[in-house]
């Protein structure tokens, strides 16, 4: 398997918070969450905890081939927070979290788990792309737009709002992110499709995935095209411009394109 990959910023001098990596048979991507006050909670911070995630999971995917692919997250999970649960506090609601997408080569299949709402499309030889996704945070979150929305950013207000929404986090009828809890890798949505019905894959941030589902840039079998014909960088290119265009504010964007599928 051959994997593209490409992670920006969202502004020049900041931390990129996504983490996406790959070995000969899987890939891995990690979109790290924080707010303002998680420093106070976690000296490491969200890019550390995104990174060492994925690190985890990659080592994990490379020496384990016989567990499900939320078995390892959930080992991975239980790996970063035993790494700093003795200096941060693992179980305040703003401590790091981070959404995950994992592929993986398998015996004539891939398999897939998405936890969060990073996204990974599978297109397929025959048919629409496969597009999979978790809604659930983007589900819950609207009934708090208005208030976010209403509130200064960066204001007390609003981070009081933002606080109240992550408190919906890893819990029964919220939604589910990797943050201090194995558990919550068994909410992942996870399933598989036989390589011969494919012809790549793509795993994308939501910061990446706004091309499609902000911006209505493109649909799903326009962004594999795109990847095609100009590869990832020219996607997170497009998602700049359509930002600035609409003065949204920008997100760090990560894309690990897989193709040779078959070859692993």
């Amino acid at each position: 398997m051959r994997v593209t990959m490409t992670s920006a910023p969202a502004r020049a001098g900041h931390a990129d918070e996504d983490f996406t990596g790959a070995i000969p048979t899987a890939a891995v991507l990690i979109d790290g969450a924080g707010i303002s006050g998680t420093e106070s909670i976690c000296r490491h911070g969200v890019a550390w905890y995104a990174s060492r995630l994925g690190g985890n999971l990659l080592s994990l995917l490379s020496l384990v081939r016989d567990r499900s692919l939320s078995a390892l997250l959930a080992e991975a999970i239980e790996q970063v927070t035993d790494d700093h649960r003795d200096t941060c506090d693992v179980a305040d609601p703003i401590s790091p979290s981070a959404t995950v997408a994992i592929l993986r080569l398998s015996e004539g299949l891939i398999e897939h788990l998405v936890l969060g709402d990073s996204v990974l499309v599978l297109d397929r030889a025959d048919g629409a792309p496969l597009v999979v996704s978790d809604p659930r945070e983007v589900i819950i979150s609207r009934s708090y737009r208005s208030a976010l929305e209403a509130a200064s950013e960066g204001s007390d207000e609003y981070h009081r709002v933002l606080r109240e929404l992550r408190a919906n986090r890893n819990q029964p009828g919220g939604f589910w992110l990797a943050k201090d809890d194995p558990r919550a890798a068994d909410e992942a949505i996870t399933g598989s499709c036989p390589i011969s019905e494919l012809t790549d894959a793509v795993l994308l941030s939501n910061g990446a995935s706004r091309i499609v589902d902000r911006f209505r840039l493109a649909d799903w079998p326009g962004v594999m095209a795109v990847l095609a014909s100009s590869g990832p960088a020219e996607i997170i290119h497009r998602v700049r411009q359509a930002e600035a265009r609409h003065a949204v504010a920008a997100d760090d964007a990560t894309i690990a394109h897989c193709t040779d599928l078959g070859e692993a």
